[in-house]
């Protein structure tokens, strides 16, 4: 068996991918420019998920500034597509906002776990279904303004419904969108989808879509 990156004394990158996709090229880069730099740290916060620190920085100005870092795990997006070309979506209280919103299936990266393979577990998690492929697409970053948190979106395809006990803690409703009628959740004043990572989701989808990627 060929050595793994646990093998060797640390956890993997869990946003690493084996694609070859392309890089910044010179039209989307830009000279290097004086920047804030960090003078000092505090721990301001540790909860069970998110912590906090703040950072004391310096601006090119000379002037000081603090920053508020929202650190968080990173998560993994799927976008789940059946032999018969539909979308799975899910339908889940959030009490953040005290309501149910449309979403991908999603979860958080376990330590030493690619995001391929939390797409994996939450799918049938949350779903009951399986993937026959998975392919890391690409990874967001949340709201760079004042969190690290990452979002891997993975393309699962040849869903098909596996064994599994859902959580009696964690209702969810599964609907099975025709790709066909994907686009008509994107709709201008249309508040079908306000999860952003979702938004992104169906995004993609049309794309590969309209590629001949599915």
């Amino acid at each position: 068996m060929a050595p793994t990156d646990s093998d060797a004394g640390f956890d993997p990158d869990p946003f690493a991918t084996d694609l070859d996709g392309p890089r910044a090229t010179d039209r989307w880069q830009h000279p290097a420019r004086p920047h804030e730099v960090t003078t000092g740290t505090r721990r301001a916060f540790d909860g069970k998920l998110l912590h906090v620190r703040v950072d004391t920085v310096r601006m090119p100005s000379g002037a000081t500034s603090g920053r508020e870092i929202v650190e968080h795990p990173g998560s993994a997006v799927v976008l789940p597509v059946t032999a018969d070309r539909e979308v799975l979506m899910i339908r889940q209280y959030r009490h953040a906002f005290g309501r149910y919103l449309l979403e991908l299936p999603a979860g958080l990266i376990d330590p030493g776990e690619r995001a391929v393979e939390t797409a994996g577990r939450e799918l049938i998690e949350e779903t009951g279904y399986a993937a026959a492929s998975l392919r890391h697409l690409t990874t967001v970053l949340a709201s760079p303004g004042y969190t690290q948190e990452r979002s891997a979106l993975v393309l699962a395809t040849g869903c098909h419904p596996v064994p599994h006990e859902a959580d009696e803690d964690e209702p969810i409703d599964v609907l099975r969108v025709p790709l066909a009628n994907l686009g008509d959740l994107l709709t201008p004043g249309n508040t079908a989808i306000e999860n952003a990572q979702a938004m992104l989701g169906v995004l993609w989808l049309l794309r590969l879509d309209a590629l001949g990627e599915l």
